[in-house]
Formats: C-alpha cells, sequence, structure tokens
C-alpha cells in the first residue's frame, strides 16, 4: 500500500521548487493538500529542521538542512519515522548531484526537473520495501526525533500562508505622489532673456547673409545654414524654462 503519495524539493530562501515526483492523484482533497504543501514551502525559512502538518486523511512532511529541504504528502497512516527517513534519504541523494552554487543560481521552479526519476525511485523503495530491510536507518531516526522532537504546524498555519500566497492579504495602497513645477527663478529669467536675443541676433544675421548669398552664388548657402542653427539651438537650449514662464503667465 502506498503511503508516501508526493514528494518535492525545494529551496528553503524562497520556497522555489526544484524538483518534485509526478502527481498520480487529482482528488479534490489531494489537491487542496498540493496547495497547502506549496504554500508552507515559502516560510520553510521560518521552520528550520523537521515539521509536520497533519489532516484527517493527509499529512505533510518536511526536512530542511541549509537551503535545500525536502517535502511530502503521506498517508496519515504512514509513521512519522519512515516519512522523515525518507525525506533524510532523498535530502542526501539531491545534495550529492548538485553543488550549492547550482542550486543558489537556479532562477526557474524545477530547474532539476531530471531528478524526479531518483525521487520516484526513492518513493517506491520506502513504499513497497519492507521496513525490516530499513530497520537500522528507521531506528537512527527515530532516535534523532526522540532527541529533536519536529516542529508539529497546524492546517490554520498553511491557510495563513496559502492566503498570503494567492494575493488575499489585503494590500495598503498610498496615493500617488504630486509633483508640481517650481517657479522660475531670477537666473532663469535672464537666461531666457539672453536666449531670446541671441536667437533673435542670429536671425537678423542669417536672414541678411541668406540675401546677399542668394545674390551672388549658391555656394555661399552653407553660411546661411552657420547661422541658423545656432538660433534653432538657442531655441530650445532651455525649453524647461519656457514652460515654466509660460505657464506663470497664464
Amino acid at each position: 500500500m502506498s503511503m508516501i503519495f508526493f514528494a518535492c524539493v525545494v529551496r528553503v530562501r524562497d520556497g522555489l521548487p526544484l524538483s518534485a515526483s509526478t502527481d498520480f492523484y487529482h482528488t479534490q482533497d489531494f489537491l487542496e493538500w498540493r496547495r497547502r504543501l506549496k504554500s508552507l514551502a515559502l516560510r520553510l525559512a521560518q521552520y528550520p529542521g523537521r515539521g509536520s502538518a497533519e489532516g484527517r486523511d493527509f499529512s505533510i512532511h518536511f526536512s530542511s538542512f541549509g537551503d535545500v529541504a525536502c517535502m511530502a504528502i503521506c498517508s496519515c497512516q504512514c509513521p512519522a519515522t519512515m516519512a522523515f527517513c525518507f525525506l533524510e534519504t532523498l535530502w542526501w541523494e539531491f545534495t550529492a548531484s548538485y553543488d550549492t552554487t547550482c542550486i543558489g543560481l537556479a532562477s526557474r521552479p524545477y530547474a532539476f526537473l531530471e531528478f524526479d526519476n531518483i525521487i520516484q525511485k526513492v518513493k517506491w523503495h520506502f513504499n513497497y520495501v519492507s521496513s525490516s530491510q530499513m530497520e537500522s536507518s528507521l531506528k537512527k531516526i527515530q532516535e534523532e526525533l526522540k532527541l529533536q522532537p519536529p516542529v508539529v504546524l497546524t492546517l490554520e498555519d498553511t491557510d495563513v500562508a496559502n492566503g498570503v500566497m494567492n494575493g488575499h492579504t489585503p494590500m495598503r495602497l498610498e496615493p500617488a505622489p504630486n509633483f508640481r513645477m517650481e517657479p522660475v527663478t531670477a537666473l532663469g529669467i535672464l537666461s531666457l532673456i539672453l536666449n531670446i536675443m541671441c536667437a533673435a541676433l542670429n536671425l537678423i544675421r542669417g536672414v541678411h547673409l541668406a540675401e546677399h548669398s542668394l545674390q551672388v552664388a549658391h555656394e555661399e548657402i552653407g553660411n546661411v545654414l552657420a547661422f541658423l542653427v545656432p538660433f534653432v539651438a538657442c531655441i530650445f537650449q532651455d525649453p524647461g524654462n519656457w514652460f515654466c514662464w509660460l505657464d506663470q503667465t497664464s
């Protein structure tokens, strides 16, 4: 009889799923526990070590060491000793396959999807191999659990995390800041006047030179541009003062 239904490996600091077993169960209750596991993974940094959350039909067990945690959804008939022995075996298999640098650089969910085959093999081993063949491993875990019992979480703990994950908690919205242009200073007004005078002087020179150039030769058109370009530059040199000044006069 299968007692371990689902298992996954997640990164502790942000709950990013790194690999997971194939899901063959699609009942409404099981999917609800999948959501609970996913939301609990986001808060694993608060619960270092081992922990459990038990319900009527299913239970969640997790084992966290360093930045890697293994989680499982098991039947309520599954002994905690077997569940944690399974999670520890899975943790050793994963950390032996991938170094901390690869785990830390993972940026997308299920970046180590190929590890799914290992999860399936280990899960099958614990589901169908006699516990007598794992007696030494189970005894070691049992002693560790006596010395340091796992954290016991309630279903309300996972419900709160689920609400945060799905965005049900209210968000405080703040009004956007209202920016207003400051009045033009005396230096800005002086700069504006000087720009207007320079532009007017360049325009007058350009017009007179244009009349003379058209009468003399077409090659002199470059001289006209030499005065018209500074005229345009003066107009657009300080547009901020223009707009501020027009805003104050209107």
